[in-house]
């Protein structure tokens, strides 16, 4: 098994010093904090500051901790509250659905599943969680396109991948079904993904009324449609939990 990358390990430990003590400090204290040559030292920190981890104060020449490492915690912290949250309400929508409930959040160029819980019987079932799912062919996906800007963002310039028949390559059909998305307050993906499988999707926002993740439905097309078209009651069903998890992040009544 390979061991630890040094200047990873070194970088580390940069971030760990700064983030304790006296917060700001220059070049040669923390060269001789933690042992390195100076060169080192600060060929270590020049690149944390050129990805926003580390922050030079122009008048001192001192370090500190950056905006970015704020930001990620704040990531962290996000999806870490809207997973507990939610918990609660997944756990009823699944019930009440007889179905697969999916949380995810946007993560790079696809949906990030944090939270899972299983459809409510006997059958074998693998946990999602950490999975991925396309943006513009899941209902999950499609809610935080038709949102989210920066969803939408990550498609690119297409086309996109055709993973069944059915499903939307073209980024005008894409943004004409996120027109109707935002119109209608949910998203369906009706075998666009996989072959046999339906899905149900709605937003949730926090207190700022921002996009932070979507919740859905998934379960086989026999089960989740009716005559070609999803189930109103599952409609119904999701976009009461999107709303019950909003609430409880402080978005209020919507």
């Amino acid at each position: 098994m390979p061991g630890p990358i040094q200047s990873l390990s070194r970088a580390a430990a940069i971030m760990r010093l700064l983030a304790g003590g006296e917060r700001r400090l220059g070049l040669s204290e923390v060269a001789t904090a933690l042992g390195l040559a100076k060169g080192t030292a600060h060929g270590i920190l020049r690149t944390l500051q050129q990805e926003g981890f580390v922050e030079q104060d122009p008048e001192s020449g001192k370090y500190q901790l950056g905006a970015e490492l704020l930001r990620l915690g704040q990531s962290y912290l996000d999806v870490h509250e809207l997973r507990a949250r939610a918990l609660v309400w997944a756990d009823d929508l699944a019930r009440a659905a007889g179905e697969t409930v999916y949380l995810g959040v946007l993560h790079q160029q696809g949906v990030l599943i944090v939270h899972h819980v299983f459809r409510p019987d006997d059958t074998r079932q693998v946990l999602e969680v950490g999975s991925m799912q396309p943006l513009h062919s899941t209902a999950l996906g499609k809610v935080l396109v038709a949102y989210d800007p920066v969803a939408r963002g990550e498609l690119g310039e297409g086309p996109l991948e055709a993973y069944t028949g059915r499903t939307l390559t073209d980024l005008a059909d894409v943004d004409a079904e996120a027109a109707l998305t935002r119109e209608r307050g949910w998203a369906d993906s009706i075998e666009e993904t996989w072959e046999g499988v339906a899905s149900i999707g709605a937003l949730i926002q926090d207190r700022r009324r921002n996009p932070v993740g979507a919740v859905c439905v998934s379960g086989p097309v026999e089960r989740v449609c009716e005559d070609g078209f999803v189930r109103p009651s599952l409609v119904a069903s999701v976009r009461s939990a999107a709303r019950a998890i909003s609430r409880d992040l402080g978005a209020g009544r919507f």
